[in-house]
């Protein structure tokens, strides 16, 4: 009689389970049941609490402070870390419902001010990246309310019109982030050849201040071919459509977007393929690029 492999190693794996058990899906931080773009209109299943960061205790860090929302989830559940960059002119404020509704699906999200409203694209950027140290360095010393659940390993960016263009520079310095989201960016720089991260670019169809001519799709045609990548245009919205003035319905449209680029590229959750490729245009969108994977 042949022995086969599968005899012979029968005992050492009743000794060490672990080496021959299935492996679980070792790549992703799936949360939640499978995705629909319903389920990305409204609240996700966490419930939201809030830290402060004072302006004087970011000031070494390059920002003006920020409010830190994060998922009340259960003991054991980690979650990835977002930043978010206002606009010209723009505080917390503007993007309160936005970014507490992104917390609910399940991230830590650094709503940030920057030093000075009127602080140009690539002194956001610097603004981000400081934000996302400061806070990485609070939760490896445990003295925020969320440091047993944050991954700090795993960090993205978000950042509306000037704050848009600035996530797109502070990409091309840091290879290691896991997503960005420009939501209408405003940048004077045109070429972002060298970020390496999965970017979705969400553009409205009426935007007069970052006309998308000039702005959303120069940058995107600058990103490398072999980066999964998206351009997606909400139909007859203006440059204000991912602030407080924006509708509810504007608002869903930006947080389903974002959401689910960060649950595909920061969780690595591939139920959201389908959603990413198209799944949550529900007739809002005038145009919907998604390329790279």
């Amino acid at each position: 009689m042949r022995t086969t492999l599968s005899a012979l190693l029968a005992p050492l794996c009743l000794a060490a389970a672990l080496v021959c058990a299935p492996q679980a899906h070792a790549a992703g931080f799936e949360k939640g049941p499978a995705p629909t773009a319903a389920a990305l209109d409204v609240a996700g299943p966490y419930a939201v609490g809030s830290h402060k960061i004072a302006v004087s205790a970011a000031k070494p860090y390059a920002y003006g402070g920020a409010t830190v929302h994060y998922p009340q989830g259960q003991a054991g559940e980690t979650f990835g870390v977002v930043a978010m960059m206002p606009g010209f002119m723009a505080f917390q404020a503007v993007y309160d419902g936005l970014v507490k509704k992104m917390a609910s699906h399940g991230f830590i999200v650094i709503n940030i001010d920057s030093v000075g409203r009127g602080d140009l694209p690539d002194v956001r950027a610097k603004a981000v990246a400081g934000a996302l140290q400061h806070v990485s360095e609070l939760v490896r010393a445990g003295q925020v309310p969320f440091a047993a659940m944050a991954d700090t390993s795993r960090q993205a960016i978000v950042g509306n019109s000037m704050g848009g263009g600035a996530v797109l520079s502070a990409a091309q310095a840091d290879p290691s982030l896991k997503a960005v989201v420009a939501l209408q960016p405003w940048h004077t720089t045109q070429a972002f050849p060298k970020v390496a991260s999965p970017t979705l670019i969400v553009a409205c169809q009426k935007d007069t201040i970052a006309p998308n001519n000039v702005h959303s799709d120069v940058f995107y045609a600058s990103l490398p071919v072999t980066l999964p990548r998206g351009e997606i245009e909400v139909k007859g919205a203006s440059h204000l459509c991912a602030t407080f003035l924006a509708s509810k319905t504007q608002l869903n449209t930006m947080n389903k977007a974002t959401v689910s680029w960060l649950k595909r590229f920061l969780d690595e959750d591939t139920r959201y393929d389908t959603m990413v490729k198209g799944g949550i245009n529900e007739g809002e969108f005038s145009r919907f690029v998604v390329e790279g994977f």
